[in-house]
C-alpha cells in the first residue's frame, strides 16, 4: 500500500446542490460516474473508489481533481487489476471506524469531443468487480445503480481482456499507436495487491 497523499479537499457544503434521490444517500456502496457524479455521491461517503482502468488518453490511471471530490473521506484508486485488494482496503477502514462504512464508488469514464464525460466500458466493467469484491466480504447493501454495475462484470467477467482491447478506450490507444499487448496487462484481473490512497482518511 502506498503512502497516502495530502491534498486540497472540498466539504459537501461547498457543492452545488444535488436532487437528494441522486446522492443514493440510503446505501451503502453507491455508483456514479466522474466529476458530476462524485458531487452526487461522495459528500457523506468515508470512502470514495475512483475507477480508472486506462487512463484518459493513457494507459496509466489518472487521478482524480481531489478539489473536486466532495466530503473528507478517503480517496483510493482502482481498476481491473486490484479490486479485491481494494476492497479489503475499505473492509479495514470500516473495521477502523468501528461502524459501517459509507462508500461511493466513482467511474472516471472518458472524454468526448466537446470534453464532456463519455461512457466508457472498461470503468463500468472495474467499478463492476470493485463493487463484487465488496459484496464478497460482505458489504453489499448496494444501490441500483450499484448493482447494476456489478451485474455488468459478473455477466462479462469472462470477457474482460477481450472487452478492455476492443473498447473505444482501448481502440483509441490503438489509434495512437500503443500495442493491444501493452494494454492487456490493465485488464487482467486480481493481480496488484497494492492499494494507491489518493487522499488519507480523515481522523
Amino acid at each position: 500500500m502506498t503512502e497516502p497523499t495530502t491534498l486540497p479537499t472540498t466539504t459537501a457544503s461547498d457543492t452545488p446542490d444535488t436532487p437528494a434521490a441522486h446522492r443514493q444517500a440510503k446505501y451503502q456502496v453507491r455508483f456514479d460516474w466522474a466529476a458530476d457524479g462524485a458531487r452526487a455521491v461522495a459528500g457523506d461517503a468515508d470512502i470514495v473508489i475512483w475507477v480508472d482502468t486506462l487512463g484518459d488518453g493513457a494507459i496509466a490511471a489518472a487521478a482524480p481533481d481531489l478539489a473536486a471530490v466532495p466530503g473528507r473521506g478517503a480517496v483510493v484508486a482502482a481498476g481491473l487489476t486490484n479490486p479485491a485488494a481494494v476492497a479489503s482496503w475499505a473492509l479495514a477502514e470500516q473495521v477502523r471506524l468501528g461502524r459501517r462504512a459509507m462508500i461511493a464508488v466513482v467511474a472516471a469514464g472518458g472524454s468526448t469531443a466537446s470534453g464532456s464525460t463519455r461512457f466508457a466500458v472498461e470503468d463500468l466493467l472495474a467499478a463492476g468487480a470493485v463493487i463484487d469484491a465488496l459484496a464478497a466480504l460482505g458489504i453489499d447493501y448496494s444501490s441500483p445503480e450499484a448493482a447494476a454495475a456489478c451485474a455488468a462484470f459478473t455477466g462479462l467477467r469472462g470477457a474482460v481482456a477481450h472487452l478492455l482491447t476492443a473498447s473505444v478506450s482501448g481502440q483509441e490507444l490503438v489509434a495512437a499507436g500503443v500495442a493491444p499487448a501493452d494494454i492487456a496487462p490493465a485488464g487482467r484481473l486480481g493481480t496488484v495487491d497494492a492499494v494507491e490512497v489518493l487522499r488519507a482518511p480523515a481522523d
